[in-house]
């Protein structure tokens, strides 16, 4: 069926019966999802996309730089945000968007709280110390590269590398963005581990040519993460541009704004290294030329002070022979004072001979002995005489000598002395010692005598 002019519509007609059909439905509304791909314009304006992270939904956001710099300020990928505007179709593009007014925070998003939950259990295994990065090679003359074969980070990397020193370049070709990229670039490493040793592979440089945040979660993965960390030869993680910061970056030897800084950073400007090392020539020679001048001066003053030195050398020759002498004489002044010394203490030494000495000994002791006998004789002569009359006082004192006399000594029962009469009972029973025994007897009477009173 043939069809009217009247019904076909331009383009931009029906972008804007789009645009009106959107807006008219929309109205001002409120819109919270998680924050990906955010990116500022020069222009001021700022770009995003709001997901749905609990179905597949997702909407291109934009706040002008009329939004306020407060609501803009919060725009930052994993962010949890709620937008405030209105949908509509951006003519030149025929794009669906939200263009919003203001923004508030609505928490963090469930991606971003992953990442950090990821990267503290990493850090945490200490996968991203300083003390575990090994230094990168000084000049890499085989480099690895795990990236999309198709892309510009090989190119940037290929163009740098030659033209800074002529490296040659291994190509691991990976997928860089999507599902199946995590995969594919632990493939291509382990692809590249296994020829590194035949191909003197120095070091590895892994990364892309930049993108969105959604662009770089291959390289947020935990495995990628892991095999990187695995790796038996430094890895440059060149991923992305200065702001976006993965967790391959972290986690490798070295990290790379840019492929072409990677590339920078392993393979020495050759041409930058010959000017310094003609420079370094001018130097050297310069610096011979200077020392050339100052020696052969030196050597001109040591000509001059030579003419004199045999002279200074027999004035020191005189020296030494003035002090030998004096050394000589010294020396045998010492000597003789020592045999000196030597003969005296010969001397006393032989006087203090054992055999010297044991015999002065023996003569001292003979009239010593002598003497000893005498005066013990004399003492014992004299104690004997003086134990006889203490013996003899001694025996006219004792009570036995008196009863030799004829006396006895009376006692009681209790063995109390008999002095008087008042001292017994008659019929008292006494004990009578005589002086060769004791008498029994018994109290018959009691007759007091003249001195009884």
């Amino acid at each position: 069926m043939p069809v009217a002019d009247a019904d076909v519509v331009s383009v931009a007609e029906l972008d804007r019966r789009l645009k009106r059909a959107v807006e008219g439905v929309s109205g001002d509304v409120w819109v919270e999802g998680e924050v990906t791909s955010a990116k500022a314009a020069p222009s001021g304006h700022v770009y995003f996309t709001l997901k749905d992270e609990r179905e597949e939904a997702a909407i291109d956001c934009v706040l002008y730089r009329s939004s306020g710099v407060r609501a803009r300020a919060l725009v930052v990928d994993g962010a949890r945000l709620q937008v405030r505007g209105r949908a509509t179709v951006w003519a030149p593009r025929g794009k669906l968007q939200l263009v919003g007014d203001t923004a508030r925070l609505a928490g963090r998003g469930a991606l971003l709280e992953a990442l950090e939950a990821l990267k503290a259990k990493l850090a945490a295994e200490g996968l991203f110390a300083p003390e575990r990065k090994r230094p990168l090679p000084r000049e890499a003359r085989v480099i690895g590269v795990v990236t999309s074969a198709s892309g510009a980070a090989i190119h940037d990397i290929a163009k740098v590398a030659f033209r800074r020193g002529g490296a040659r370049i291994v190509l691991s070709p990976a997928l860089v963005q999507g599902r199946e990229a995590p995969r594919a670039i632990i493939d291509a490493l382990d692809r590249l581990e296994r020829v590194a040793d035949a191909l003197g592979v120095d070091a590895i440089i892994v990364g892309r040519g930049g993108g969105s945040s959604d662009d770089l979660m291959a390289f947020q993965d935990e495995a990628v993460v892991r095999r990187v960390a695995a790796c038996r030869v430094p890895v440059v993680s060149a991923v992305g541009h200065e702001v976006d910061v993965t967790l391959v970056d972290l986690v490798a030897d070295a990290r790379a704004a840019t492929p072409s800084q990677a590339a920078e950073l392993l393979v020495p400007d050759s041409a930058s290294r010959e000017a310094d090392l003609a420079q370094l020539e001018r130097r050297l020679r310069r610096a011979m030329a200077a020392r050339t001048v100052e020696d052969r001066t030196t050597i001109a003053a040591l000509a001059q002070r030579t003419a004199t030195i045999r002279l200074t050398v027999a004035e020191r020759q005189q020296e030494v022979d003035d002090l030998s002498s004096r050394l000589f004489a010294a020396a045998t002044r010492l000597a003789s004072r020592r045999r000196l010394e030597v003969d005296r203490l010969h001397r006393r030494l032989a006087a203090r001979h054992p055999r010297a000495v044991v015999a002065a000994s023996s003569a001292a002791l003979g009239p010593l002995e002598v003497r000893l006998s005498s005066a013990m004789r004399a003492r014992l002569e004299a104690d004997r005489a003086r134990l006889g009359r203490e013996a003899g006082r001694l025996h006219a004192l004792s009570p036995l000598g008196v009863l030799g006399r004829g006396y006895a000594i009376a006692t009681t029962r209790a063995g109390r002395v008999v002095r008087s009469v008042a001292d017994v009972r008659p019929g008292e029973p006494l004990a009578v010692r005589v002086h060769d025994g004791v008498v029994a007897a018994r109290v018959e009477g009691v007759e007091p005598g003249e001195g009884a009173s």
